[in-house]
């Protein structure tokens, strides 16, 4: 059963619980130099494209930013590296951009490559209040290096810190006022466990709806972890074009 929507709608309002904003602008207050951004995405998927496209605008420098990728050139997160707006890169597959390849051979990029499942893993541990955590992954290999190294039943391990941000960025399909979030199919990839690492998490939707509108059973985030909420187009770029010959 649903619940009714306009009985709730003056009780969200007065009690501060409605988490939308109408601009870009507002969505993204108090995110200032030298922060450290989570985002959502993986490749072009899923990625919060329009708050990036903000941050370009904003002109904010000297960040550190945690994302399985890069972007591609011209997109996603790639335009940041136009203006040298990021300081230093925490992902795991950078193959995609060029100008990320330059300014990493140029000394400019601070980069450090983590697997796929321990970068997912760093940012659930981070949302979990958990401060670190060991893992096999990496073991023997220049991921380990500096790190703390233990054996537990004959299995050598690895000892990987949490990761939390200033801000967290994410892409859902749909939200309510509260803040809770839906995601499409794959475009959830790492969108929930950033909306969890964040002091401050902004989520933008395709559509917001009001209250009750949303089953307890659909949702994927929920409103607690999320801050603001901002509706959106999205231009959803092809990364890789692949079609049948005909």
């Amino acid at each position: 059963m649903r619940l009714p929507v306009n009985n709730y709608k003056r009780r969200i309002i007065m009690a501060g619980l409605d988490k939308r904003v109408a601009t870009y602008e507002e969505a993204l207050a108090g995110l200032t130099d030298d922060m450290t951004v989570l985002c959502g995405g993986f490749g072009l998927c899923g990625i919060p494209e329009n708050l990036i496209a903000q941050i370009k605008r904003m002109g904010i420098k000297g960040l550190t930013v945690v994302s399985n990728n890069c972007g591609v050139d011209g997109f996603g997160l790639g335009i940041l590296l136009e203006d040298r707006q990021i300081r230093k890169m925490i992902s795991s597959y950078v193959g995609e951009n060029a100008l990320f390849e330059k300014q990493l051979l140029s000394g400019e990029l601070e980069v450090e490559l983590t697997p796929q499942g321990t970068l997912a893993e760093k940012l659930r541990a981070g949302g979990a209040g958990i401060p670190a955590f060991y893992t096999a992954t990496g073991y023997g290999t220049p991921v380990a290096e500096g790190k703390e190294t233990r054996q537990f039943n004959g299995r050598n391990v690895i000892l990987e810190e949490a990761i939390t941000g200033d801000f967290a960025l994410i892409k859902g399909w749909k939200a309510d006022h509260f803040g809770n979030v839906i995601y499409r199919h794959t475009a959830q990839n790492f969108n929930p466990v950033v909306a969890t690492a964040g002091r401050i998490t902004v989520v933008e939707v395709e559509e917001i709806v009001e209250p009750g509108v949303l089953l307890p059973t659909q949702i994927h985030t929920p409103g607690i972890y999320v801050d603001r909420v901002i509706q959106g187009t999205f231009e959803k770029r092809i990364e890789q074009r692949t079609v049948r010959k005909s």
